[in-house]
C-alpha cells in the first residue's frame, strides 16, 4: 500500500517562502513520479508541478519560475520549493502518484490512485 503523507504547510505572508514535503512509504518514488496539485474551497484540484522518473520537472505556468519541485531518492521524499508566494496560492496541497507508470504527468487528478491528506498554505497580502 502506498503512502504519502505531507508536511511543511503553514502561514506566510506574501513575498515569502515555504517548502512543502511529501515522504511517501510503500513504494520508491522515483520509479514513478509525484505530482503537486492544490485546491481551494469551491475550485478543481490544480496541477501545481511534477517531478517524473525520467528526472523531468513540469511547472504550471502560474508558478514557474517561482516555485521548484526536487526530490531526495535516499529518503524517498519530494519537496516543493515555494518562492515568492501570492495571496493567489493560498490552498491545501496534495502530493500524488500514480498506479502505472506514466510517460509523463497526467494533469487530470482522476489518473491518480495515491494521495496525501494535504497541507494548508495560507499567504497573507
Amino acid at each position: 500500500q502506498v503512502q504519502l503523507v505531507e508536511s511543511g504547510g503553514g502561514l506566510v505572508q506574501a513575498g515569502g517562502s515555504l517548502r512543502l514535503s511529501c515522504a511517501a512509504s510503500g513504494r520508491t518514488l522515483s520509479g514513478y513520479g509525484v505530482t503537486w496539485f492544490r485546491q481551494t474551497p469551491g475550485k478543481e484540484r490544480e496541477f501545481v508541478a511534477a517531478i517524473w522518473w525520467s528526472g523531468i520537472t513540469y511547472y504550471a505556468d502560474s508558478v514557474k519560475g517561482r516555485f521548484t519541485i526536487s526530490r531526495d531518492n535516499a529518503k524517498n521524499m519530494v519537496y516543493l520549493q515555494m518562492n515568492s508566494l501570492k495571496p493567489e496560492d493560498t490552498a491545501v496541497y496534495c502530493c500524488a502518484t500514480t498506479r502505472e507508470k506514466w510517460g509523463s504527468p497526467p494533469r487530470q487528478p482522476n489518473e491518480y490512485h495515491y494521495w496525501g491528506q494535504g497541507t494548508q498554505v495560507t499567504v497573507s497580502s
